[in-house]
């Protein structure tokens, strides 16, 4: 019973190695020669996920057992309203949440402060302005600020007095979030650490701003509205250890 039971096993190994084989094959050549880190079931059935690396990050297509056909989009459930390749993107391109260098930031703390992020941001970015009015309806969370001025790096020295004003996170509110940016008066002379978080950014694969850091590690590109990311914050929260807590 044990070797039938053996066998039964290697023949349901079989066509999925064959299966990863065939993608793999085919799929490189196709994808401008990538480098394919994974193939895995899709969350629907008949399709394959298949992982590849790009400067952006990692990525993925879904394509069919042959390698026929390839899907690039995302997978949606319907029924409960989850976007599950974005879900699997943020798990992708994690990393560990305590590699940061959290002294390299500026901390915004609001009410408790207890849930936590980080945010690579660049003031004159548009959609970061208006992601600061998001974390603003926020309550009891802390975002560490990596100043980030990519968008307009003429303007880097007003990142670097934020640092040097005498209240870092007034100071950043003031510049990112108001209806008109304040530069700070503090000037932008003292040691400050606005170069180290560029060469972080880039080393983080961080093209985008805003590039968010929830605190299991996991990676949103981009705004999210205020209900998206309280639940999500919520989410991280109750599935860290209790020793986290």
């Amino acid at each position: 019973m044990l070797r039938l039971a053996a066998l039964a096993l290697c023949l349901v190994a079989l066509p999925a190695a064959a299966n990863e084989a065939q993608i793999r094959k085919v799929l490189e050549k196709k994808l401008g020669a990538v480098r394919i880190e994974g193939v895995a079931p899709a969350p629907v059935s008949g399709l394959w996920e298949v992982r590849y690396r790009t400067p952006n990050g990692v990525q993925v297509v879904y394509t069919d057992a042959a390698a026929n056909h390839v899907i690039q989009g995302r997978i949606y459930d319907l029924q409960n309203d989850r976007d599950l390749t974005d879900e699997r993107l943020r798990k992708l391109n994690a990393i560990r949440f305590d590699s940061l260098p959290l002294d390299l930031a500026v901390k915004v703390t609001r009410g408790s402060g207890k849930r936590v992020l980080a945010m690579f941001s660049d003031p004159y970015c548009p959609a970061c302005r208006q992601f600061e009015g998001v974390l603003a309806q926020l309550e009891d969370v802390t975002v560490y600020v990596f100043m980030y001025p990519v968008i307009r790096p003429e303007n880097a020295d007003h990142s670097r007095a934020v640092w040097c004003s005498p209240d870092r996170s007034k100071a950043w509110l003031e510049l990112a979030a108001a209806p008109q940016p304040k530069v700070p008066d503090a000037g932008a002379a003292c040691p400050n650490p606005v170069d180290k978080v560029l060469a972080l950014g880039r080393r983080l694969a961080v093209n985008s701003t805003p590039t968010l850091f929830l605190a299991n590690g996991e990676r949103l590109n981009g705004g999210l509205a205020a209900r998206e990311l309280r639940e999500l914050l919520d989410q991280v929260a109750a599935a860290a250890p209790a020793t986290e807590r």
